[in-house]
Protein backbone atom coordinates (compact mmCIF):
# COMPACT_ATOMS: atom_id res chain seq x y z
CA UNK A 1 0.00 0.00 0.00
CA UNK A 2 1.09 3.65 -0.46
CA UNK A 3 -0.16 7.29 -0.28
CA UNK A 4 -1.96 8.21 -3.66
CA UNK A 5 -1.47 11.44 -4.93
CA UNK A 6 -4.35 12.44 -3.42
CA UNK A 7 -2.97 11.53 0.35
CA UNK A 8 -4.89 8.67 0.36
CA UNK A 9 -3.87 5.26 1.11
CA UNK A 10 -4.40 2.83 -1.99
CA UNK A 11 -2.76 -0.05 -3.66
CA UNK A 12 0.40 0.79 -5.28
CA UNK A 13 -0.50 -0.17 -8.76
CA UNK A 14 3.15 0.16 -10.45
CA UNK A 15 4.09 -2.23 -8.01
CA UNK A 16 3.86 -6.53 -10.01
CA UNK A 17 3.67 -8.06 -6.55
CA UNK A 18 1.43 -5.85 -5.13
CA UNK A 19 -0.77 -6.37 -8.31
CA UNK A 20 -0.45 -9.72 -8.65
CA UNK A 21 -1.47 -10.51 -4.57
CA UNK A 22 -4.50 -8.23 -5.23
CA UNK A 23 -5.39 -10.80 -7.46
CA UNK A 24 -4.84 -13.46 -5.87
CA UNK A 25 -7.55 -12.01 -2.71
CA UNK A 26 -10.13 -11.40 -5.29
CA UNK A 27 -10.19 -15.08 -6.85
CA UNK A 28 -9.69 -16.24 -3.02
CA UNK A 29 -12.42 -14.07 -1.63
CA UNK A 30 -15.09 -14.16 -5.05
CA UNK A 31 -14.48 -17.10 -6.36
CA UNK A 32 -13.10 -19.65 -3.76
CA UNK A 33 -9.85 -20.17 -5.68
CA UNK A 34 -6.98 -20.66 -2.66
CA UNK A 35 -4.63 -22.11 -4.77
CA UNK A 36 -3.56 -19.47 -7.52
CA UNK A 37 0.60 -19.39 -8.60
CA UNK A 38 2.66 -19.11 -11.16
CA UNK A 39 5.95 -17.98 -12.18
CA UNK A 40 6.53 -14.07 -11.86
CA UNK A 41 7.20 -13.28 -15.31
CA UNK A 42 4.52 -14.27 -16.59
CA UNK A 43 1.05 -12.02 -17.26
CA UNK A 44 -0.74 -11.23 -14.24
CA UNK A 45 -4.23 -10.85 -15.39
CA UNK A 46 -6.98 -7.71 -13.60
CA UNK A 47 -9.34 -10.07 -12.53
CA UNK A 48 -12.41 -7.62 -13.31
CA UNK A 49 -11.85 -6.96 -16.86
CA UNK A 50 -11.61 -11.06 -17.30
CA UNK A 51 -14.82 -11.41 -15.47
CA UNK A 52 -16.19 -8.96 -17.86
CA UNK A 53 -15.07 -10.81 -20.85
CA UNK A 54 -16.90 -14.17 -19.64
CA UNK A 55 -19.98 -12.78 -18.75
CA UNK A 56 -19.92 -11.04 -21.88
CA UNK A 57 -20.19 -14.19 -23.84
CA UNK A 58 -22.44 -15.50 -21.68
CA UNK A 59 -24.41 -13.30 -22.95
CA UNK A 60 -23.64 -13.71 -25.86
CA UNK A 61 -24.84 -17.39 -25.43
CA UNK A 62 -27.78 -16.19 -24.26
CA UNK A 63 -29.41 -14.67 -27.34
CA UNK A 64 -29.95 -18.04 -28.63
CA UNK A 65 -30.77 -19.67 -25.45
CA UNK A 66 -34.16 -17.84 -25.04
CA UNK A 67 -32.41 -15.09 -23.22
CA UNK A 68 -31.29 -17.70 -20.45
CA UNK A 69 -27.51 -17.99 -19.83
CA UNK A 70 -27.13 -21.74 -20.42
CA UNK A 71 -25.05 -23.46 -17.54
CA UNK A 72 -23.81 -26.74 -17.25
CA UNK A 73 -21.51 -28.70 -19.11
CA UNK A 74 -23.16 -28.78 -22.39
CA UNK A 75 -21.29 -25.80 -23.38
CA UNK A 76 -17.69 -26.29 -24.23
CA UNK A 77 -15.43 -22.97 -24.80
CA UNK A 78 -12.01 -22.75 -26.35
CA UNK A 79 -9.40 -20.04 -24.83
CA UNK A 80 -7.00 -19.30 -27.31
CA UNK A 81 -3.97 -18.61 -25.16
CA UNK A 82 -4.95 -20.00 -21.40
CA UNK A 83 -1.76 -18.84 -20.09
CA UNK A 84 0.37 -19.39 -16.85
CA UNK A 85 -2.51 -18.05 -14.99
CA UNK A 86 -5.80 -20.15 -16.30
CA UNK A 87 -7.70 -17.26 -15.67
CA UNK A 88 -10.79 -16.88 -17.89
CA UNK A 89 -11.33 -21.02 -17.28
CA UNK A 90 -11.66 -20.34 -13.83
CA UNK A 91 -14.10 -17.81 -14.47
CA UNK A 92 -15.79 -19.67 -16.55
CA UNK A 93 -15.84 -22.84 -14.89
CA UNK A 94 -16.69 -21.27 -11.34
CA UNK A 95 -19.67 -18.89 -12.32
CA UNK A 96 -21.15 -21.06 -14.89
CA UNK A 97 -19.97 -24.77 -14.90
CA UNK A 98 -18.59 -24.26 -18.74
CA UNK A 99 -16.70 -27.05 -19.92
CA UNK A 100 -13.33 -25.28 -21.25
CA UNK A 101 -10.20 -26.17 -23.27
CA UNK A 102 -7.14 -24.43 -22.83
CA UNK A 103 -4.46 -23.88 -25.88
CA UNK A 104 -1.10 -22.21 -25.50
CA UNK A 105 1.94 -21.75 -27.69
CA UNK A 106 4.08 -21.92 -24.25
CA UNK A 107 5.09 -25.56 -22.49
CA UNK A 108 5.70 -23.73 -19.32
CA UNK A 109 2.48 -21.96 -19.78
CA UNK A 110 0.39 -24.64 -19.62
CA UNK A 111 2.70 -27.04 -17.02
CA UNK A 112 1.55 -23.84 -14.55
CA UNK A 113 -2.12 -23.88 -15.78
CA UNK A 114 -2.19 -27.58 -15.31
CA UNK A 115 -0.86 -27.00 -11.93
CA UNK A 116 -3.71 -24.85 -11.16
CA UNK A 117 -6.37 -26.65 -11.95
CA UNK A 118 -4.88 -29.68 -10.24
CA UNK A 119 -4.74 -27.63 -6.98
CA UNK A 120 -8.13 -26.57 -6.90
CA UNK A 121 -10.77 -29.17 -6.23
CA UNK A 122 -13.54 -27.15 -8.02
CA UNK A 123 -11.34 -27.34 -11.13
CA UNK A 124 -10.00 -30.62 -11.17
CA UNK A 125 -11.38 -32.26 -14.60
CA UNK A 126 -13.44 -29.59 -15.40
CA UNK A 127 -10.80 -27.71 -17.81
CA UNK A 128 -8.47 -29.17 -20.45
CA UNK A 129 -5.35 -27.98 -22.08
CA UNK A 130 -3.60 -28.20 -25.41
CA UNK A 131 -0.39 -27.31 -26.60
CA UNK A 132 -0.14 -25.69 -29.57
CA UNK A 133 3.22 -27.25 -31.38
CA UNK A 134 2.81 -24.63 -34.35
CA UNK A 135 3.26 -21.04 -33.09
CA UNK A 136 2.16 -19.84 -36.31
CA UNK A 137 -1.14 -21.43 -35.88
CA UNK A 138 -4.29 -20.64 -33.90
CA UNK A 139 -6.71 -23.22 -34.35
CA UNK A 140 -4.80 -25.73 -36.03
CA UNK A 141 -3.86 -28.75 -34.18
CA UNK A 142 -5.54 -27.92 -31.56
CA UNK A 143 -9.36 -28.41 -32.30
CA UNK A 144 -10.05 -32.17 -33.12
CA UNK A 145 -12.67 -33.22 -36.60
CA UNK A 146 -15.07 -34.34 -33.63
CA UNK A 147 -14.66 -31.29 -31.10
CA UNK A 148 -18.18 -28.80 -30.95
CA UNK A 149 -16.81 -26.01 -29.27
CA UNK A 150 -19.61 -23.66 -28.62
CA UNK A 151 -17.89 -20.11 -28.35
CA UNK A 152 -13.77 -19.72 -28.94
CA UNK A 153 -12.46 -16.32 -26.92
CA UNK A 154 -9.14 -14.75 -26.25
CA UNK A 155 -7.17 -12.23 -25.11
CA UNK A 156 -4.27 -11.85 -28.87
CA UNK A 157 -1.31 -10.23 -27.60
CA UNK A 158 -1.06 -6.60 -28.95
CA UNK A 159 2.67 -5.54 -29.24
CA UNK A 160 4.28 -5.89 -32.31
CA UNK A 161 7.49 -5.48 -30.58
CA UNK A 162 9.34 -5.71 -27.28
CA UNK A 163 10.55 -2.01 -28.17
CA UNK A 164 6.68 -1.04 -28.13
CA UNK A 165 5.87 -3.01 -25.46
CA UNK A 166 8.13 -1.41 -23.14
CA UNK A 167 6.84 2.21 -24.65
CA UNK A 168 3.62 1.53 -23.77
CA UNK A 169 4.54 0.21 -19.74
CA UNK A 170 6.26 3.21 -19.77
CA UNK A 171 3.28 5.24 -20.02
CA UNK A 172 1.32 2.76 -18.09
CA UNK A 173 3.73 3.50 -15.08
CA UNK A 174 3.91 7.71 -15.70
CA UNK A 175 0.26 7.48 -15.51
CA UNK A 176 -0.21 5.13 -12.18
CA UNK A 177 2.51 6.67 -10.56
CA UNK A 178 3.94 9.77 -12.35
CA UNK A 179 7.31 9.03 -12.33
CA UNK A 180 9.39 8.77 -16.01
CA UNK A 181 11.22 5.47 -15.83
CA UNK A 182 13.72 4.10 -18.41
CA UNK A 183 13.51 0.17 -18.02
CA UNK A 184 9.92 -0.09 -15.97
CA UNK A 185 8.93 -3.60 -14.50
CA UNK A 186 5.82 -4.65 -16.07
CA UNK A 187 3.26 -4.37 -13.49
CA UNK A 188 0.57 -7.00 -14.80
CA UNK A 189 4.07 -9.00 -16.21
CA UNK A 190 4.07 -11.02 -19.19
CA UNK A 191 6.80 -13.01 -21.69
CA UNK A 192 6.89 -11.90 -24.88
CA UNK A 193 4.24 -14.49 -26.63
CA UNK A 194 1.32 -13.04 -24.07
CA UNK A 195 2.21 -9.30 -25.31
CA UNK A 196 4.54 -9.54 -29.02
CA UNK A 197 3.36 -10.97 -32.12
CA UNK A 198 4.88 -10.03 -35.15
CA UNK A 199 2.09 -7.21 -36.74
CA UNK A 200 0.70 -6.97 -33.77
CA UNK A 201 -2.77 -7.40 -32.07
CA UNK A 202 -4.39 -7.29 -36.08
CA UNK A 203 -2.00 -9.75 -37.62
CA UNK A 204 -2.66 -12.24 -34.72
CA UNK A 205 -6.61 -11.73 -35.10
CA UNK A 206 -6.14 -11.61 -39.10
CA UNK A 207 -4.62 -15.17 -38.82
CA UNK A 208 -7.42 -15.97 -36.65
CA UNK A 209 -10.20 -14.81 -38.64
CA UNK A 210 -8.40 -17.10 -41.73
CA UNK A 211 -8.04 -20.31 -39.69
CA UNK A 212 -11.82 -19.89 -38.48
CA UNK A 213 -13.06 -20.72 -42.04
CA UNK A 214 -12.13 -24.19 -41.27
CA UNK A 215 -13.38 -24.73 -38.56
CA UNK A 216 -17.17 -23.30 -39.22
CA UNK A 217 -18.83 -26.43 -38.21
CA UNK A 218 -17.08 -26.80 -34.91
CA UNK A 219 -17.43 -23.54 -33.71
CA UNK A 220 -20.60 -21.63 -33.34
CA UNK A 221 -19.11 -18.69 -32.16
CA UNK A 222 -15.70 -17.10 -32.68
CA UNK A 223 -14.86 -14.49 -30.66
CA UNK A 224 -11.81 -12.14 -29.52
CA UNK A 225 -11.12 -8.95 -27.98
CA UNK A 226 -9.66 -6.06 -30.06
CA UNK A 227 -8.13 -3.70 -27.93
CA UNK A 228 -7.29 -0.92 -30.68
CA UNK A 229 -10.11 0.68 -32.26
CA UNK A 230 -7.97 1.61 -34.88
CA UNK A 231 -7.71 -1.97 -36.12
CA UNK A 232 -12.11 -2.29 -35.91
CA UNK A 233 -12.26 -1.15 -40.02
CA UNK A 234 -9.83 -3.64 -40.98
CA UNK A 235 -11.08 -6.86 -39.18
CA UNK A 236 -14.51 -5.74 -40.50
CA UNK A 237 -12.97 -5.97 -43.59
CA UNK A 238 -11.74 -9.10 -43.55
CA UNK A 239 -14.81 -10.64 -41.90
CA UNK A 240 -16.89 -9.90 -45.12
CA UNK A 241 -14.44 -11.39 -46.91
CA UNK A 242 -14.48 -14.80 -45.79
CA UNK A 243 -18.35 -14.32 -45.77
CA UNK A 244 -18.67 -14.58 -42.15
CA UNK A 245 -23.30 -14.75 -41.82
CA UNK A 246 -22.97 -12.68 -38.40
CA UNK A 247 -20.72 -10.28 -36.79
CA UNK A 248 -21.02 -8.51 -33.30
CA UNK A 249 -18.92 -6.22 -31.77
CA UNK A 250 -19.23 -5.56 -27.75
CA UNK A 251 -18.23 -2.57 -26.04
CA UNK A 252 -16.39 -3.18 -22.91
CA UNK A 253 -15.09 -0.94 -20.35
CA UNK A 254 -13.16 -1.75 -16.81
CA UNK A 255 -11.89 1.42 -14.98
CA UNK A 256 -10.63 4.21 -17.70
CA UNK A 257 -9.69 1.69 -20.68
CA UNK A 258 -12.16 0.87 -22.88
CA UNK A 259 -12.04 -2.49 -25.58
CA UNK A 260 -14.67 -4.42 -27.25
CA UNK A 261 -15.44 -7.95 -28.12
CA UNK A 262 -15.52 -8.76 -31.97
CA UNK A 263 -17.75 -11.55 -32.82
CA UNK A 264 -18.36 -13.89 -36.07
CA UNK A 265 -19.98 -17.27 -37.40
CA UNK A 266 -20.83 -18.99 -40.21
CA UNK A 267 -23.92 -20.49 -41.25
CA UNK A 268 -23.85 -24.00 -39.54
Amino acid sequence: MKLNKYGVESLDFANPTAVKLLNKALLGYYYGVKNWDFPDENLCPPIPGRADYIHYIADLLAEENNETVPTGKEITVLDVGIGANCIYPIIGVIEYDWNFIGSDVDKKSIHSARQIIDSNEQLSGEITCRFQVNAEHIFEGIIDPSDKIDVTICNPPFHASADEAISGTRRKVRSLSGKRIAKPDLNFAGVNNELIYEGGEYQFIQNMISESTNFAKNVRWFTTLVSKSSNLNGIYKLLEEVAAAEVKTIPMATGNKATRIVAWRFER
